[in-house]
């Protein structure tokens, strides 16, 4: 007998979906949440037989189960845990530990793509293109290549796992991996997801009007309340607001602070770890701790929405050289502009900053860090202008 312990997620139950091809009957399989899996590890090792080979993919135990683990492997052999996440890389060390964040292509892994890789090789699973394609949507999906690659198919199909419950979703891919050749929605998935979509814009655009911005430590992070696409809203309001080093959502119901960033140079993962959670660099998570909500929460609650960027402006528009108009909550106004088509300016008010920048960008990115500025209207920007002609005109008089 065999027995999956498993994350809640789609990559999660991807890899319960391998395991009931590969083993049928013959396994059980659990999904948790990050904290409820050491409940479940302490159960098993209490009351299941020895004989039960024990899996456990796309989470990792505390300090304490770690040990019992390895005791239960020294005796019987039968354990292996997968996982792709940076904070579970110290489980290496054991024989029974596989932690791989990038395999040998360069290509980021996830817990579905290594159990495949360990089924298929260990002749436990037969490779076909439909499990490989479903497998590939999955990586794609948690590692969010896909938007890179423009793989819409990878991010229907974690709409499709939240719009189910997960035991529909499992008996639906199951019997399409065991009887396709290739995988593919069919007509009806295809209609209610369209649909979802709709609906994933309309909550992007009500939450981009309730980000608030905040400094913490050496970050400057967005902050919101959602507690629905998280994946998609995270990523929507980073490159919306690039400013910004990374965004939290807050779910007030569960308790949890979802953390994501489009950077580079910016590891989620470390600031989820100082409130005891994990993930990966530009996706992690954490439960609302005391410490937590102090930040989050209070510290934050009387900070007001940044106000969104103009859209449909003609002539205050970003990278203009004659000049770009911004304003922030204090009724400051800047004015934005090359004086010499090398250096980039900010006016205060009519008054220089001492700064200068190489790019428009550099300029903006200082700007919306440091003054919570937006770019505003075409009408404000053009009462703007008229009011500084009219005071021209009032001066040139007066001489």
């Amino acid at each position: 007998m065999y027995k999956l312990l498993s994350h809640n997620d789609l990559d999660g139950v991807g890899c319960g979906i391998l395991a009931k091809l590969a083993f049928n009957d013959k396994v059980k399989i659990r999904y948790n949440s990050i904290t409820a899996l050491d409940r479940e590890i302490e159960f098993f090792l209490e009351n299941d037989q020895q004989k039960t080979f024990l899996f456990i993919t796309d989470l990792s135990p505390n300090e304490e189960n770690e040990k019992r683990i390895h005791d239960y492997y020294q005796a019987t052999g039968n354990v292996q845990l997968l996982d792709h996440h940076k904070t579970a890389l110290h489980f290496n060390q054991y024989e029974w530990g596989k932690v791989l964040i990038e395999d040998e292509q360069g290509f980021l892994t996830s817990a579905t793509s290594l159990y495949y890789q360990y089924l298929v090789i260990h002749g436990l699973l037969e490779k076909t293109e439909a499990v490989s394609e479903f497998v590939e949507l999955v990586r794609q999906y948690d590692t969010w290549e896909w938007e890179k690659n423009g793989n819409l198919q990878a991010q229907r199909l974690n709409a499709l796992f939240f719009l189910v419950s997960i035991e529909e979703f499992e008996e639906k891919m199951l019997e399409r991996l065991k009887t396709s050749d290739h995988f593919d929605f069919d007509d009806f998935e295809k209609k209610i997801l369209s649909m979802e979509e709709e609906k994933t814009e309309r909550y992007i655009r009500r939450k981009k009007r309730e980000l608030i911005q905040t400094s913490l430590g050496e970050y400057y992070a967005g902050v919101v309340y959602a507690e629905s696409y998280l994946s998609e809203l995270g990523n929507e309001l980073g490159k919306e607001n690039q400013h910004l080093d990374y965004i939290a959502m807050i779910n007030m119901g569960s308790k949890k602070i979802s953390f994501r960033t489009i950077h580079d140079h910016i590891d989620v993962s470390a600031i989820a770890a100082k409130y005891g959670g994990g993930g990966h660099q530009k996706a992690a998570g954490c439960s609302l701790t005391e410490e937590a909500y102090k930040q989050y929460v209070v510290a934050t609650f009387h900070i007001e929405p940044i106000p969104e960027d103009a859209k449909r402006n003609r002539y205050n528009v970003k990278g203009s050289t004659f000049g770009t108009f911004y304003k922030n909550q204090q009724d400051e106004m800047f004015m934005l502009y090359s004086n010499d088509e090398v250096d980039w300016i900010i006016e205060k008010n009519n008054m220089l900053l001492t700064q200068s920048f190489a790019s428009f960008n550099e300029a903006e990115w200082f700007l919306k860090r440091n003054k919570q500025a937006w770019l505003v209207r075409d009408d404000l920007f053009v009462d703007y202008l008229m009011r500084e002609v009219n005071k021209g005109r009032h001066l040139h008089k007066g001489m």
